[in-house]
């Protein structure tokens, strides 16, 4: 029995969905249906020219199950443009990446890149180096796993007297954790 699939991780669903050869109407073209989640690796792969392991961990997935979802997207499209065929792009097992957004101070374009992508280096628009992030930061969800320690703190434990049974008190807006306390 194979694997159950895995939900992908993609960063931009596709501004057109449907393409076909010109001048044939869609009811007499047999239809290709690429799901989003390969378009992405073909973005990924072909348009942005990221190696395999790094395109794999923009989507979440291994190495070779990307390898395949790529494979398996190339092949779609060339039916489509040799055979002549409608292209259809819906469906998959995907979700959509958490983004940041950004502002730039030199020329007021704002733009918003999916997490796991780096630190831009400059606009898009102007290439200025003058920008900033506009939104709050990340948020926990799924593509963004809060890691807890083995002894349940965040490096801040016992040695700044915040010991596993403390609970806690304001102090500077960090709140620590009192002895004998109820949450």
């Amino acid at each position: 029995m194979p694997r159950p699939c895995c939900s992908r991780r993609i960063q931009n669903t596709p501004e057109s969905t449907y393409f076909k050869p010109q001048a044939i109407p869609a009811a007499r073209l047999r239809e290709i249906r690429l799901a989003v989640d390969e378009l992405e690796a073909i973005r990924l792969a072909d348009l942005e020219g990221l190696y395999h392991e790094s395109a794999a961990a923009a989507m979440n997935v291994s190495r070779a199950t990307f390898g395949r979802v790529l494979f398996s997207a190339r092949r779609k499209v060339a039916e489509a443009l040799v055979r002549g065929c409608a292209l259809r792009i819906e469906g998959g097992k995907f979700h959509m990446a958490q983004r940041r957004s950004f502002l730039c101070d030199n020329c007021g374009h704002d733009w918003q890149a999916a997490f796991g992508t780096g630190r831009p280096t400059a606009c898009p628009e102007c290439g200025g180096k003058n920008w900033h992030r506009t939104d709050a930061g990340p948020h926990h969800d799924e593509d963004h796993e809060h890691h807890h320690h083995e002894h349940g703190g965040h490096g801040r434990g016992r040695r700044h007297g915040l010991g596993k049974n403390r609970r806690h008190h304001e102090h500077g807006g960090i709140r620590v954790l009192k002895e004998g306390e109820k949450a």
